[in-house]
């Protein structure tokens, strides 16, 4: 699913804003998520998944972890294609933070992209009170 999910992104318009730099950096993506999304998932190192399922099939889910510092981090947030503006993502995430928050973590994190791909994420974290850093990150090509 995460794949399907991220596939217009990787193979698409990433792809078209930056050629060399995502072949180098992501030339790889369906094996790197391939590793990526199981490591998701270590509950004895406070790393866990949250998932929305129906009818036995996954919707979507939330990636997150804590750290011992009273902080923890939504580490990726993917919502099958056929389920998206059923308020899935909004319900995933408001599930995770609650848990947190039971946990005790006081400040948590999340990251996405600043592209068109990722707009519907930033609107969905800012909705829920997340703030933007106003952060860059440069590459290039040599």
């Amino acid at each position: 699913m995460t794949i399907e999910v991220f596939r217009p992104l990787l193979a698409g318009s990433l792809v078209q804003l930056r050629p060399e730099v995502t072949a180098h950096d992501h030339g790889r993506w369906e094996d790197d998520y391939r590793h990526e999304v199981p490591s998701l998932l270590a509950p004895d190192e406070g790393r866990l998944i949250t998932l929305a399922e129906e009818h036995c099939k996954v919707l979507g889910y939330v990636g997150w972890n804590t750290t011992g510092d009273s902080a923890g981090r939504l580490e990726m947030v993917a919502v099958h294609p056929d389920a998206r503006r059923r308020g899935v993502a909004r319900a995933l995430c408001s599930t995770v933070l609650s848990r947190l928050e039971q946990l005790g973590v006081t400040v948590v994190h999340i990251g996405t992209g600043g592209d068109e791909f990722h707009a519907p994420a930033r609107a969905l974290y800012e909705s829920l009170g997340f703030i933007a850093y106003p952060t860059v990150d440069y590459a290039r090509a040599l």
